[in-house]
């Protein structure tokens, strides 16, 4: 499945809006869950977890109300460390959380690229157009600015024209002949000649559309007799080597990049838990679900047994409640 085509599945949804919803009754749950000493992890997960953002963001305004307190800074004062992060995430609305996941990413010494690509390269034009227009009004600075004096060489054009969502097209159409010299350009700019033309390689690959992009591909590899993966590792390497792999990733399979995402941030020691909520939240009410089965296809075994192996206490049953049953 191509990149985009997620963005139009319903069935992927694991998170769905609780029917008849009162925002009221929720608020005074987390109030009294709150209230006094002690805290009640369990009414907070139980809530918060099975509602939709759009209803996270109306009990917020009826804890307001209720008992005139912020709802977010209430859960910062009572909760700690992993679980605080990700309950503090859902109450995030979707762009704006995705657009302090890129400040974040940015500000400080050092940059956190993976955090950057990953986003810019998997979501769509509109999207982007939102995540810029969030980023703009809650740190009054333009993204694209900030990338550009974040980053540089071309790591710094990849992500620049990734921003601008010009693979988005959904009519499907693709041209044999520009697709046929689109993958004749691809190898001229990189196994045929001695270094490589990277700037070749970013205009194709993230101004393209995805189905274009497929047939590119397959063109490729028999002209190169060698998959466009296995010559991006070859000719590029770092940052810039992750930003055209993840682009390629995108393109042939959403879903399985994904999951490739989730399993690497619980493979090994440590839990990269950045990661893992990011994922499970902001793909909660998209696609979760044919994520999900990508994961048990790939690996062998269910993400939330996976989760339940690396992770451990109020931090884990929140994430199994996001992740749902298994496929």
């Amino acid at each position: 499945m191509a990149w985009w085509k997620a963005w139009i599945e319903q069935k992927g949804v694991s998170v769905k809006s609780s029917p008849h919803f009162n925002p009221d009754p929720d608020a005074e749950t987390l109030y009294k869950a709150m209230k006094g000493i002690g805290t009640n992890e369990q009414a907070i997960i139980d809530v918060l977890t099975q509602r939709s953002n759009a209803q996270r963001q109306q009990i917020a305004k009826s804890f307001m109300v209720q008992f005139g307190k912020d709802l977010i800074e209430t859960l910062k004062s009572e909760l700690s460390a992993k679980f605080e992060r990700l309950i503090i995430t859902l109450m995030y609305t979707p762009y704006r959380y995705e657009a302090k996941e890129l400040y974040d990413a940015m500000k400080g010494l050092g940059t956190r690229e993976g955090v950057i690509i990953e986003i810019l390269a998997s979501r769509t034009k509109k999207e982007l157009q939102e995540i810029m227009k969030a980023y703009e009004e809650d740190y009054w600075s333009s993204l694209e600015e900030d990338i550009q004096a974040d980053t540089s060489g071309y790591l710094e054009r990849i992500l620049v024209c990734l921003l601008q969502g010009s693979r988005d097209d959904l009519c499907g159409f693709v041209d044999p002949g520009l697709a046929l010299q689109d993958a004749q350009d691809l190898y001229a700019a990189g196994e045929k000649i001695r270094g490589t033309d990277e700037m070749k390689f970013i205009s194709i690959l993230c101004g393209r559309s995805a189905t274009h992009l497929m047939r590119v591909f397959e063109d490729y590899e028999k002209i190169a007799s060698k998959s466009i993966e296995d010559s991006i590792k070859s000719e590029t390497h770092g940052s810039l080597e992750e930003a055209m792999l993840t682009v390629v990733k995108c393109t042939r399979n959403l879903h399985s990049y994904f999951a490739e995402r989730l399993y690497y941030a619980m493979k090994g020691a440590g839990t990269h838990d950045g990661t893992l909520i990011r994922n499970i939240v902001s793909r909660s009410e998209i696609d979760l679900n044919l994520i999900k089965c990508r994961f048990k296809e790939m690996y062998g075994k269910t993400l939330s047994s996976t989760i339940m192996e690396d992770t451990s206490s109020d931090y884990k049953n929140a994430l199994l409640n996001l992740v749902g049953s298994d496929p």
